[in-house]
């Protein structure tokens, strides 16, 4: 393995709703070069968070959205999206209501 290649460092801001599975933190860190490495990489240090961000096929719920910056994932490359180091990632539930 290249030692010269370093795998992307990022921080990933929680909504409320799931920050009680990250220790009521409202950021963590994550390292991966995709965001479906960063969420494998959540799901190691926070077992169970990955259920309420994909469903079981890796698909991401409808509701959740996740933005590398200011980038919605969904209008890039979905999961498969490219982080950098130090990029900020967030992770927001739809809120619905009547």
């Amino acid at each position: 393995m290249d030692s010269s290649i370093t795998t992307p460092k990022v921080t990933v801001s929680l909504p409320n709703a799931l920050r009680a599975r990250a220790g009521n933190r409202s950021t963590v860190m994550a390292s991966g070069r995709t965001v479906r490495e960063i969420i494998t990489a959540l799901e190691h240090d926070f077992p169970g968070l990955r259920f309420n961000l994909c469903y079981e096929t890796g698909e991401l719920r409808p509701y959740v959205n996740i933005f590398l910056d200011r980038e919605n994932i969904r209008y890039l490359d979905g999961l498969d999206t490219a982080v950098h180091d130090g990029a900020m990632i967030y992770i927001l539930q739809s809120v619905a209501g009547g």
